[in-house]
């Protein structure tokens, strides 16, 4: 995989500093049953990076302190750490929402087969990748069959009470299979569900996000010649008003050794979050530590404001 992240510094992206936290997104593993072409963390199935049980403590910790009011579940396929459940049901527990970042395949995985109903018991909203509702497309940028096991999925999930609008949300993620912007969300959405009711299968909301010029797809991007174009189309669509609604301004990415980022792509980068120059872990996190510290930033950020802007939420705009 060739390194491009030599090629996002140093940077012009504006200065940005942090509000008020409230969504801690924990990476629990780089382990995944698939290997994407646009997966940032680079997972797959021969990756055994994992949080260990101490750092699973640690997060207990922060969730119990108080104030954080949303516990972002990602991986890799999250599921498969052997502390997911245990970590979910804390959570709950303690009121705090969970979203699961699933990518849909694992709920028919050998041994995942009661996991459906699981996030179904805990309240637990699903943020489900589907990068196209074309086969063709979804098979090409996820592997062969991804997309039949991935409609499998959410029925599943349908079946359940996901996606009725009535409790259990069900948000499906699209990514653009190539160098380019996302449409516009809602209109896109709107194509999703007319696709997809073909399929019998419903949803609350589509959310769209680009693809970040780093690590597998940035790499993929280098090998094309493609890497320049794609940094100046991010650039040339940058819009100054959706700096004030980006995820690292709320966010806090946890590494699976928990160590602490702006957010997830930061993480890949190696981009800690630090106070006064020391990065930060998991053990330093107190309730309103970080708000007006600084933001560290590059040029792969562009990614999160060109266009309608881009999160983990979605659209900005």
């Amino acid at each position: 995989m060739l390194d491009t992240a030599s090629r996002l510094f140093p940077g012009t992206f504006p200065a940005l500093r942090r509000d008020r936290l409230h969504t801690l997104q924990v990476n629990l593993g780089y382990r995944c049953n698939q290997q994407c072409q646009h997966c940032h963390v680079n997972a797959g199935p021969n990756r055994h990076e994992a949080m260990s049980e101490e750092n699973l403590v640690r997060v207990r910790q922060v969730l119990a302190g108080g104030g954080i009011e949303t516990l972002d579940l990602t991986g890799g396929a999250p599921e498969l750490h052997p502390g997911f459940r245990e970590l979910v049901r804390f959570a709950r527990g303690q009121g705090v929402q969970v979203i699961d970042r699933c990518n849909l395949t694992i709920l028919s995985e050998p041994g995942q087969e009661d996991l459906a109903a699981f996030l179904a018991a805990q309240g637990v909203e699903v943020v489900a990748s589907l990068p196209c509702y074309l086969e063709e497309n979804v098979d090409a940028q996820r592997g062969r069959g991804v997309f039949q096991r991935s409609i499998e999925g959410l029925r599943r999930l349908n079946a359940l009470g996901y996606g009725a609008g009535e409790g259990l949300v069900l948000n499906l993620v699209y990514n653009p299979v190539g160098p380019v912007l996302p449409p516009p969300q809602q209109a896109l959405e709107a194509e999703y569900r007319e696709r997809l009711a073909a399929y019998g299968v419903r949803f609350d909301h589509l959310l769209t996000i680009a693809n970040m010029p780093i690590q597998r797809f940035g790499s993929l991007l280098a090998s094309k010649g493609q890497f320049d174009d794609y940094m100046a189309l991010l650039k040339s669509a940058h819009r100054e008003e959706n700096l004030a609604a980006v995820m690292c301004r709320s966010l806090v990415s946890v590494d699976w050794q928990g160590r602490l980022y702006d957010c997830d792509f930061n993480q890949m980068l190696g981009l800690p979050l630090c106070d006064g120059g020391r990065p930060l872990h998991l053990e330093d996190l107190k309730p309103g530590q970080l708000e007006g510290l600084a933001i560290a930033v590059a040029d792969h950020c562009y990614g999160c404001t060109a266009g309608q802007g881009s999160s983990c939420g979605g659209a900005l705009t």
